[in-house]
């Protein structure tokens, strides 16, 4: 059976999406341009999100000290030693929100990355109270030439829990800046964290509801997970019994719902998140690699014959 999508995954899959697009494998290349964020430098914010620490996501070559030039550099060697398949690359800026700075700033910064022939495009990741219109036409102009996404953290549809974790912006927040990004024709992104505190599972599953009406290209999940050197790491040790985890075969089943209900246009980029062991400091489950998950939920997607957007149109 072939889907929607074009192809016979069970989900609208992110990298079968690239090489529709490309023709071939697309590389991110995480880049750390020594951005900061309106939540930790007091426009919002100082203590930043309770569960932030970036330094558990940024590969060895990504440091901010660091040019975008040399990490480009050093990321595209770092690639083609671990993988050896991929040709050209997208320039994921990462760390902390990359528009959160002057036009001009971004021009250079983005214009270091596109230097190189193999950087076929940008993966822009921001909050979204990081975005104006004077950005959004700079992107729309390198969109003529270059595949352009902005990923915006959503993390939650629900305000009480957006409050909780100290996030400083709304979910109507998130809702408007990802509809202007589509109105200059730009791609977009969301990012979700699942299993937030305070929030049921079926709270949680209304939000594959929620965010199936946004004007989305790309969707990508994370399980809660508690990080070192995090405000959520002391408040978990404070008082445990105000969070709950998933189990891994407990999460697989869950996204599987989720993904019923989940908007079949969206590119499914991500269903959990991995970080180093050491930056663990709550329940995790071992040293499962997430394509093992992805494994996981792909039998399970078949043994119970169903696919991402089978209940879509009955819960819209």
């Amino acid at each position: 059976m072939e889907f929607p999508w074009g192809h016979h995954r069970r989900f609208n899959a992110y990298a079968d999406y690239f090489r529709k697009q490309f023709g071939e494998r697309v590389q991110k290349l995480s880049l750390d341009a020594g951005f900061t964020c309106p939540n930790r430098d007091g426009r919002v914010g100082e203590d930043g999100c309770t569960f932030c620490n970036n330094d558990a996501f940024n590969p060895s070559y990504c440091k901010p000290e660091k040019s975008v030039t040399q990490q480009i550099a050093e990321g595209i060697a770092f690639h083609q030693n671990r993988y050896r398949k991929a040709n050209k690359y997208l320039a994921y800026f990462q760390a902390y929100s990359n528009t959160y700075g002057s036009l001009e700033d971004l021009k250079n910064l983005y214009g270091q990355a596109l230097k190189y022939p193999e950087v076929v495009g940008l993966v822009i990741g921001t909050r979204p109270d990081c975005i104006n219109k004077e950005q959004l036409k700079y992107f729309q102009e390198l969109s003529q030439s270059h595949y352009i996404i902005l990923e915006y953290g959503i993390e939650s549809c629900y305000d009480k829990t957006l409050e909780r974790i100290n996030r400083g912006h709304t979910y109507q927040q998130a809702v408007d800046a990802i509809g202007l990004t589509n109105e200059y024709g730009l791609k977009t992104g969301a990012h979700m964290i699942l299993g937030l505190p305070g929030e049921s599972r079926e709270e949680i599953l209304d939000e594959a509801d929620i965010v199936s009406r946004l004007p989305l290209n790309n969707i990508k999940f994370h399980q809660l997970q508690i990080i070192t050197g995090t405000k959520m790491e002391l408040e978990y040790k404070e008082d445990p019994s105000q969070f709950s985890f998933f189990e891994l075969d407990e999460y697989v089943d869950f996204v599987i719902q989720f993904l019923e209900r989940l908007n079949p246009e969206f590119v499914v980029e991500r269903f959990a998140g991995e970080v180093p062991p050491r930056f663990l400091a709550g329940p995790g489950w071992g040293l499962i690699r997430n394509d093992q998950i992805l494994n996981k939920i792909e039998r399970q997607l078949e043994l119970k014959d169903t696919f991402q957007g089978k209940l879509y149109r009955t819960k819209i």
